[in-house]
C-alpha cells in the first residue's frame, strides 16, 4: 500500500471513535480540532483549482464522526486532502507530543553529516532552511513550484515542473545529491511517492514542514530517514493565526517543532542530538 493508503487505515478505528469539533481553513494553513481536544495542522493547498468548493461540494464537517473527514485524504482533491491531513495530525497528536524537541534545524543538519560541500536537493522552498545550509557551505538545488529557484513558500512542486527539467532534478536525485529535504505538501499534491522513487540508495531523506505526519508506521518501505513536523502547544493562539492567515514562522510560536527518526521511531532523535 502506499503512503495515503497507510494513514487511512492507520487512523480509521481512532477517528471512527473521534467526532470533529473545528474545522478552519486559513489563508496558509488548515487545522481541525477534535472532540479529544486535540488540534491537528496542515497546509491549505488549493492546487490549480481554486480555494472554494463548489455549492454542490459543500459539507459542513463540524459535529461529525471524524471518519467522515478522513476519507477526504483519498481524494484527488488537495484542498479535500489538506482538510482530511490536518485532521490526521490532531488525531496523532498525543504521539506527537511526546517525541523529541527540536528547537533548531540543526540537530537534523548534524545528524545528516550537512556540512561544506554537502549536496543537497530541496522539494519546497524553505527560505530560512537556506540561509543555514548556505552557511555551512552545502551545495543546493531547489524545485520549487514554478520550477525555479525564486518561488515563495512551501509548495512543493506541481504539474508545472516536466520535461528535460523535471528529469534532470530526477537524475540529481538519483545520481548528485546526498540529502534530500522534501516538504510533506507534496502529500497534498500526490507527489511524495513520485520524488521518493528517484531518490539514490544511499541518500538521506527528511520530510518536514506542519502538515508532516508524525507517524513512522506510514512510512513503512519508503527511503524516508526523518520526520519534521509541529506539535500545537496553544491551540487557542494557533486557531487564531490560522484564522488570521498566519504562515509558519507565527505559528511556531505556539507549537513545538519535533523530529522522529525512522530507525528508531520511538524515541525520536536523542535529547543530546535535538540540543547540540
Amino acid at each position: 500500500m502506499g503512503l495515503v493508503e497507510n494513514l487511512y487505515d492507520h487512523f480509521y478505528k481512532k477517528a471512527l471513535k473521534t467526532k470533529v469539533v473545528h474545522l478552519c481553513l486559513g489563508l496558509r494553513y488548515t487545522a481541525v480540532v477534535t472532540d479529544a481536544g486535540a488540534t491537528g495542522l496542515a497546509f491549505t493547498y488549493t492546487g490549480e483549482g481554486g480555494c472554494c468548493p463548489k455549492p454542490d461540494d459543500y459539507r459542513d464537517y463540524e459535529g461529525e464522526s471524524a471518519v467522515e473527514l478522513l476519507e477526504l485524504i483519498k481524494s484527488a482533491q488537495p484542498l479535500a486532502r489538506s482538510m482530511a491531513l490536518a485532521l490526521i495530525n490532531g488525531l496523532n497528536h498525543e504521539r506527537a507530543k511526546g517525541l523529541a524537541e527540536a528547537p533548531s534545524d540543526i540537530s537534523w543538519m548534524d545528524s545528516f553529516g550537512i556540512g561544506a560541500g554537502s549536496k543537497v536537493a530541496m522539494v519546497g522552498l524553505f527560505a530560512p532552511l537556506m540561509k543555514v545550509l548556505k552557511a555551512r557551505g552545502a551545495q543546493v538545488e531547489v524545485i520549487e513550484r514554478n520550477g525555479n529557484h525564486m518561488g515563495g513558500g512551501d509548495l512543493g512542486f506541481a504539474r508545472i515542473l516536466h520535461g528535460a527539467e523535471k528529469a534532470l532534478f530526477y537524475e540529481k536525485l538519483s545520481g548528485w545529491a546526498q540529502t534530500l529535504i522534501l516538504t510533506s505538501t507534496s502529500i497534498l499534491n500526490g507527489t511524495t511517492e513520485e520524488v521518493l522513487s528517484h531518490v539514490g540508495p544511499e541518500v538521506k531523506v527528511i520530510m518536514l514542514g506542519p502538515s508532516t505526519p508524525m507517524v513512522s508506521e506510514a512510512f513503512s518501505g519508503l527511503p524516508v530517514r526523518t520526520l519534521a513536523g509541529t506539535v500545537a502547544m496553544d491551540a487557542e493562539a494557533v486557531l487564531r493565526s490560522v484564522r488570521h492567515g498566519a504562515g509558519t514562522p507565527v505559528i511556531h510560536r505556539f507549537s513545538r517543532k519535533v523530529l522522529m527518526n525512522l530507525d528508531s521511531p520511538t524515541a525520536g532523535l536523542s535529547a543530546t542530538l535535538c540540543q547540540s
